[in-house]
């Protein structure tokens, strides 16, 4: 039997009269014997591999018969959205639970240092959630947590540090003053800056607390803002994982949300604190989009669909301006989302319908004269890595050639910003306004100093 391109999290099976079954495939289809120009011999069922996900519906619709007229798509209805209802949302179940014990933590925490789990002094919480301090020593993404800080490790002036249990945004009269160590919490792995004789941004340790790229993802600023994140996540955020696949969802997801928060890192104020899955949510938002461009010409009201799309960003940039949250990880997950759906999502419908979809599905090196057995864990390509690559068109090579450098770029420039976050200190002096609202209760926005008065 010869071989034929399978990708298990993305095989659509058609057809199951007779024949042997796939012990390992998981869905006993047998094969269907196919002729040289990929047409099908009657008696024996077929395994399809196909290198796209939207295609769920065209074969549905092929199955009502020639003389059906092909209708409109609505939102939704595309392969990317639905077409694998009974697939369970893992990871987006997964994340949710850990997000939603987080900020209980923040609460119970805010209560027992505070008295009220939500910030009322001296102002009351925009996002309906607890104090910036108790976000940083909670893990919030937060600079000089993270590494000598202009402004810190260079000051003469001893910083007082507003506590996670203050009360007040001004240190100096508050009976409660804590040093940077306490403020970041972790255990000591933030050495305390030396004022007297400061060694300036040579001070050796330098505070690395580097995972706070990553556990900012899994906290939130309050309730508003954990409540408008789930409803994108439990919603969209669902279907896309039941299309695209856990593994898929769990890269676009989580690199969305690091590269947004190194994103920030480099350019929002470094007085700022920084939480939320926005960036991981914008990346998801960013595979919606590439949904409707690659099957634009099939839907129904595309424009409709691009507005609502549009409408979700406007909103999320909107909230990006208040306390706790960052527009530049916003910028950065959609960012994300749009490289690194191209290059691990499938190929367009247009570009489909120009090259062929048995093209994309993998040419077939040898005919399937007999009914067999085929396992889905062992692709084409590993079977068969020469043959794997004859007989492609030049759009074939062309897309994924792009598909490459869109994944080549994104890494480029996550290493250069990350490079950046810790040698290169200087900041942009207006790009934080894109972020925030120099308002009296974000003070962080106000006032780039660390001295407080």
């Amino acid at each position: 039997m010869g071989s034929q391109q399978n990708f298990a999290h993305d095989t659509r099976y058609n057809g199951a009269d007779a024949g042997d079954v796939s012990p390992i495939g998981g869905d006993n289809i047998p094969l269907q014997a196919q002729n040289k120009n990929g047409g099908h011999t009657a008696g024996v069922g077929r395994i399809e591999s196909s290198d796209h996900v939207y295609d769920a519906s065209q074969r549905h619709s092929e199955t009502r018969g020639e003389g059906s007229k092909k209708r409109g798509l609505h939102f939704g209805e595309m392969g990317m959205f639905g077409s694998n209802k009974k697939r369970i949302p893992f990871m987006v179940y997964l994340f949710t639970t850990i997000q939603i014990a987080v900020f209980i933590a923040e609460l119970v925490k805010s209560a027992q240092l505070t008295g009220s789990p939500i910030q009322t002094q001296p102002s009351v919480s925009p996002m309906l959630g607890p104090s910036a301090q108790i976000l940083i020593n909670m893990g919030s993404r937060y600079a000089p947590c993270m590494r000598n800080q202009p402004g810190v490790q260079d000051s003469t002036i001893k910083i007082n540090w507003l506590c996670p249990d203050s009360k007040t945004l001004n240190a100096n009269t508050d009976d409660k003053v804590c040093t940077l160590t306490q403020l970041c919490g972790f255990g000591d792995s933030v050495p305390n800056p030396l004022y007297t004789n400061p060694p300036g941004l040579a001070q050796d340790p330098a505070p690395n607390q580097w995972y706070r790229f990553i556990t900012p993802i899994f906290m939130h600023a309050g309730f508003v803002h954990i409540g408008f994140n789930l409803l994108l996540q439990l919603t969209i955020g669902k279907d896309i994982e039941r299309s695209i696949g856990s593994i898929r969802f769990f890269l676009v997801y989580m690199s969305a949300g690091i590269f947004g928060f190194v994103m920030g890192g480099n350019y929002a104020s470094p007085n700022s604190s920084s939480t939320g899955a926005s960036g991981s949510l914008f990346g998801i938002i960013a595979i919606t989009l590439l949904d409707l461009l690659y099957s634009w010409s099939e839907r129904r009201h595309p424009g409709r669909e691009l507005i609502f799309i549009v409408i979700q960003i406007i909103i999320s940039l909107a909230l990006g301006l208040l306390p706790g949250l960052d527009n530049f990880s916003h910028i950065g997950g959609f960012i994300v989302g749009l490289c690194v759906g191209v290059s691990v999502l499938h190929s367009p419908n247009s570009l489909r319908n120009k090259i062929g979809d048995d093209h994309f599905g993998g040419p077939t090196y040898s005919g399937l004269g007999t009914p067999g057995v085929t396992s889905v864990a062992f692709p084409a390509f590993y079977r068969n890595p020469v043959g794997f690559f004859k007989g492609r068109k030049g759009l074939w090579w062309a897309w994924w050639i792009l598909r490459a450098a869109f994944l080549v770029l994104v890494i480029v420039v996550f290493i250069v910003l990350l490079n950046n976050f810790y040698t290169n200190t200087s900041s942009c002096s207006w790009c934080k306004y894109l972020s925030c609202v120099p308002m009296e209760s974000n003070r962080y926005c106000k006032n780039d100093s660390f001295l407080t008065s």
